[in-house]
């Protein structure tokens, strides 16, 4: 009888998880991953259809911000004189307008010539004046072109 407690004194029982073969499989699924998300397509290019169709039209009269050959702005208040100003008044005068109608469409018109620190310049200014959304404003292409 001693013989047979002495033989299950020694085998213990383990209640340890093995975690080396989950870690084994979390290992080749993330090669797997890795593989396939390098290979995958992140975009779709796309045809788009061309139309002559003429501009939509806005409820509210919108403000444009022009900027001239030489770098001068000018302002023009819906139907009202495109006004040349100092870009400090122009800043004032935008601030003014967006805070009394924050939905007032805004947009920028540049000469093409000019440089595009000059776009980028005059689009800090309106963003600092709190306008939140600034369209660029561009003329139709001619039909032979």
């Amino acid at each position: 009888m001693a013989a047979f407690s002495n033989r299950h004194k020694k085998r213990k029982l383990k209640a340890d998880i093995n975690v080396v073969p989950y870690i084994d499989v979390m290992l080749v699924l993330l090669v797997i991953f890795m593989i396939t998300a390098s290979v995958m397509n992140l975009g779709v290019e796309v045809n788009l259809p061309q139309s002559n169709a003429r501009p939509v039209e806005q409820a509210q009269d919108p403000v444009v911000v022009s900027i001239r050959r030489d770098g001068s702005y000018s302002l023009k208040l819906g139907e009202g004189a495109d006004t040349p100003m100092a870009p400090e008044e122009l800043a004032a005068r935008v601030r003014a307008v967006v805070a009394t109608n924050p939905q007032t469409p805004v947009f920028v018109a540049a000469h093409r010539e000019l440089p595009y620190q000059a776009v980028m310049d005059a689009m800090a200014l309106l963003q600092g004046a709190g306008v939140s959304k600034a369209a660029l404003m561009s003329e139709p292409r001619q039909a032979g072109r």
